[in-house]
This record gives structure tokens, sequence and C-alpha cells, in this order.
């Protein structure tokens, strides 16, 4: 889906000093508030993500915006589009996501304020969340809020929050669609590293990167922490069988443990497949019609 007529995302490359080789990849927006992840966003990460030297020493992956990471996925699109199209775009987005995920180098998100929905999950896509206080003050929301809009991630969610925090308890996050503020993502594990201060965020998140680079395992296409990894797969699962029990057995809930099920019985692949299939018949459900149009009618 790139051509020429996409301008790729900002990319600086550090050449001297201790973050020499270290690759800066910025996610903006010109004239919005926040960044929002949509279909020319996406196109433009590919079109970065294909410019980054193979000879890089690690990426991180920032944000221009001053609030957030990534406020969530574009609602319009998931409302609007059709069937196809949006089976299409999620599967597209998925495969720039994997790129992160390719790298032949260590990679991580600077999270500086909002990573929610599509945010988040492009976010761990990345192999480390490095994070920092916001400039406010006030604490963030940090998650994956899908079903309290009736739908479920798109874009391996499901598989991801799970493996950075205990699992049970990012299950039912997920199914229940219910963020963390950052103090309490912090508590739980879901960053591998804090800056100290929004202005340390950057050198931090390059440290993180080159720190890693000489224990980076064998890439496989999955991103390096998801449910289906080592013992996280043991534990999700039973995780999964107590939790399981708690939720609804229809709607989001559902498809959250369906998307759970599938990821540790038949890989990271089908977890997506289930998550995008679940996500297109709940937006077309009366609930998540509904949900969604209350969305718009608030804003």
């Amino acid at each position: 889906m790139t051509d020429a007529t996409i301008s790729p995302l900002p990319m600086t490359t550090e050449n001297q000093g201790p973050f020499a080789g270290v690759v800066t990849v910025t996610l903006e927006q010109p004239g919005r508030p926040v960044v929002v992840l949509d279909h020319e966003l996406i196109r433009r990460l590919e079109a970065a993500l294909l410019a980054v030297p193979r000879d890089a020493r690690g990426l991180v992956l920032a944000s221009a915006s001053e609030r957030a990471f990534v406020a969530g996925a574009d609602l319009k699109t998931i409302q609007e589009w059709s069937d196809d199209q949006l089976h299409r775009y999620l599967a597209y987005g998925s495969k720039v996501f994997g790129m992160l995920c390719a790298m032949p180098f260590p990679t991580a998100a600077a999270i500086n304020g909002a990573v929610l929905g599509g945010g988040m999950e492009l976010a761990m896509h990345c192999d480390g969340l490095v994070a920092a206080p916001s400039a406010s003050g006030k604490p963030y929301p940090v998650g994956l809020p899908e079903a309290g809009l009736s739908i479920c991630p798109g874009w391996g969610g499901t598989n991801l929050l799970p493996a950075r925090m205990e699992p049970g308890e990012g299950i039912r996050r997920t199914a229940e669609g219910k963020p963390m503020n950052f103090e309490e993502a912090k508590a739980a594990g879901v960053f591998d590293a804090v800056a100290a201060s929004p202005g340390e965020l950057l050198a931090t998140a390059k440290g993180w990167v080159l720190s890693r680079a000489a224990t980076l395992p064998r890439r496989d296409g999955a991103p390096l922490r998801w449910i289906g990894r080592g013992d996280r797969a043991a534990s999700t699962l039973r995780a999964l069988d107590g939790v399981r029990a708690t939720l609804p057995a229809t709607g989001s809930a559902a498809a959250v443990a369906m998307a759970v099920d599938d990821g540790l019985s038949k890989g990271w692949n089908e977890a997506l497949r289930t998550e995008q299939r679940e996500l297109v018949r709940l937006r077309n459900t009366n609930e998540g019609k509904a949900a969604i149009a209350a969305f718009f009618a608030k804003k």
C-alpha cells in the first residue's frame, strides 16, 4: 500500500555520542492535538520503517504529541468502512506493526502520554515499553478500552497485554475495557523502564535499546513479549481458566477470551485472525453500533 506520494514519518539517526546508531521515528499528525492511529498514519509509518537502515543499532518509536503517545485508533474507520475494507485495513495494520518485530536490532516505544487501544497495540509490538510521567504530572491512561465500546482489540492486544503484567489481570482488563493509569501500569510491570522525567524519556529509551543489543533473541515474526512464549503460555492458560468463569459468555469479553485461547493453542497469527474477525462482527452488532455512536455523540 505504499507509494511515492506518501511522506514517511520523521526519522533521525544519532551519528555520534553514546547513542550513535540509534534511529528515532516520530509519530506525528500536524494540526491535531493528539496522534490518532488512522490509515494515513500507518502508511507513513510503513514508509519510515522501510527506510530505517538495517545496520542501525536500535530503533525508538516516539510521539510528537505532548499529551499522548497515541490516543487510540480511528473509530470512524471502524464505524464506516465495509466489512471487506475493514478486514483488509486490519490485516494491513498487522503487517506494518509486524515490521517492528522483524527489525534486526532492539526496538522500544517511548511513551510520554496516553497510550490506548491501537496505539497501545502498536507500542507493544516493540521489544520494550519505556515510559515517563506526564509533563503535567497527572497520570495518563494506559491500556485497551475497546470492550467498553462493545468491540475488541484487532492488532494483537489480547495476546500482548497479559504478557506484560499478571496475565489474569491483563485478560480481565482487556475483556472489560478498563485501562490503567500510568502509576498503575508502572506498578503492574507493564513498562520495561521508566524515565525520571519527560525530558529524559528519549535518552532512557535509546539507552534501553542499546542495552538489549547483545541479547536480542532470533526473530520469528511475533512480538518479543506475547503470551505464547516460554512458561508464559502455561501461566496464561491457568489465568484464562480462572478468569473466564467470571466473564460474560458473549460479546466483547467472550471475543477476548477466544483470542487468548486461540493464541495459546494455535499461535500468534491465528490470534490476530480471531481478533480481527471478532472486531468486524462486533462492530456490526446492535450493541457495537450503539456504543460507537454514543462515543461520537459525546464529542
